[in-house]
């Protein structure tokens, strides 16, 4: 026998020995040039389809949590975390609230607020939610004082009976700073001329714009000691806005606090006042999920196709290999190996490419803008103008995970076939 060909068969025979056999079969498969071309074609279109299927999974994904973050963030400029009120009437113990949050390490900052819904009258009339705030305080639990377009939040104090109104209030009320504005409070009064609403005039001393059209839209900001004057609350208030270093743990933290005062009240958290826009973003996510999920099932289906057509063509070999002693088993195993490395290659590329796109995706989405000489989020229709983006790594683990489970899952029918291969009718005619 030629020495190259036993030294060849010792090489082959090491490299069996270190390697778990099915593996090393499974391996040579993937690396050898095969007779049928289409069977490596339909191989690059599987992992390519999987590795499309991640990324774009991945940059939807990272871009809807890079909107619901925007959202969450411009709510919560003007939303506190959480909000301790009573059930029914003025709050009597807003004082002892505040000052027990203050002796909690979590809390940030606490501030009374009263609130009303009531009409304004300007050149227009409109009805509107007026909030008393403290400007001292405010800056603890809302971001409203980085957010005036004209006017400062600290003109409240200096004079009474000064109003700041969001940009789309004011816009539709006709008015601007230094005008004067009209609220009505919801009580009447008996007067000679007979029943009066209760009215009082304030000066506009300054704009808003939160970003957000329920606050822009509807709200007007008053001084709190205005707010109780007006709508008659004495030295009560409607309840205690409260701010926490961790949001997500403001429901119990709130509630913790209200029951340190003893009896029943009212504690909403940030997930409640505005349920529905962030239940909006979460089923939005669901379905893209869903949808995007589909390109790696497609892929999917190509890995069984590849294999089964990859089956058909190594009867033979699949022959000899089980005449020499290897198991079913053992057969299986090799090809799911080469399944798995299909799915491991594209997830890998997708995730690659994946990340890429979502740490990228808002200065190429402007490259395109500028080359194209197109908005696609125009400022003037939308409140967030940009593509944001948030890449977390667990939604990368999750689009991996479901990845290599399809592949492993396309994997295991061909497999199941190469091991129920018998050897006499695969070489009946070799």
């Amino acid at each position: 026998m030629p020495r190259r060909i036993v030294c060849g068969a010792q090489l082959e025979a090491q490299e069996l020995i270190f390697q778990p056999l099915s593996l090393a079969i499974g391996l040579r498969y993937l690396r050898a040039k095969r007779r049928n071309h289409f069977i490596s074609f339909i191989s690059l279109i599987s992992t390519g389809g999987i590795a499309v299927g991640i990324a774009i999974l991945i940059t939807v994904i990272s871009v809807m949590n890079g909107f619901e973050k925007e959202l969450r963030e411009r709510i919560l400029g003007m939303v506190s975390h959480a909000t301790v009120s009573t059930w029914e009437g003025d709050f009597e113990e807003w004082r002892e609230l505040i000052e027990r949050a203050g002796e909690h390490p979590s809390v940030v900052g606490a501030a009374p607020f009263v609130e009303q819904e009531t009409l304004l009258k300007g050149r227009d009339v409109s009805g509107a939610l007026v909030r008393g705030i403290d400007p001292e305080l405010e800056g603890t639990v809302s971001d409203l004082g980085e957010q005036m377009l004209a006017g400062r939040l600290s003109d409240l104090s200096s004079q009474r009976w000064q109003v700041v109104l969001g940009v789309g209030l004011a816009t539709r009320l006709g008015v601007g700073p230094g005008d004067s504005v009209t609220i009505f409070a919801p009580e009447i009064r008996a007067t000679a001329v007979g029943i009066m609403p209760q009215v009082r005039r304030f000066t506009v001393s300054g704009v808003f714009e939160a970003g957000v059209h329920e606050f822009d839209s509807a709200l007007a900001i008053v001084h709190w000691r205005d707010a109780q004057s007006l709508f008659k609350t004495g030295d009560g208030v409607t309840g205690v806005r409260l701010e926490f270093d961790d949001l997500f743990r403001a429901r119990s933290i709130a509630q913790q606090l209200a029951d340190s005062l003893g009896g029943f009240y009212r504690v909403r958290d940030w997930t409640q006042q505005h349920a529905n826009w962030f239940r909006a973003v979460q089923m939005e996510k669901t379905v893209m999920f869903i949808i995007l999920s589909l390109i790696i099932v497609v892929a999917a289906f190509n890995i069984i196709s590849t294999l089964v057509m990859l089956v058909t063509d190594k009867q033979a070999d699949i022959a000899i290999l089980k005449t020499m002693g290897l198991s079913p088993g053992a057969v299986m195993r090799v090809f799911i190996v080469q399944g798995m490395l299909i799915g491991i290659i594209g997830t890998a590329l997708g995730v690659v490419g994946g990340v890429v796109l979502a740490l990228n995706v808002e200065n190429i989405v402007a490259s395109l803008e500028q080359l194209l000489s197109v908005q696609f989020l125009s400022a003037d229709i939308y409140y967030i103008s940009d593509l944001p983006s948030d890449l977390q790594v667990r939604d990368v683990v999750r689009f991996s995970l479901l990845a290599l489970g399809l592949s492993l899952i396309s994997t295991l029918y061909p497999a199941w076939r190469a091991g129920r291969t018998r050897p006499a009718e695969a070489l009946r005619y070799e």
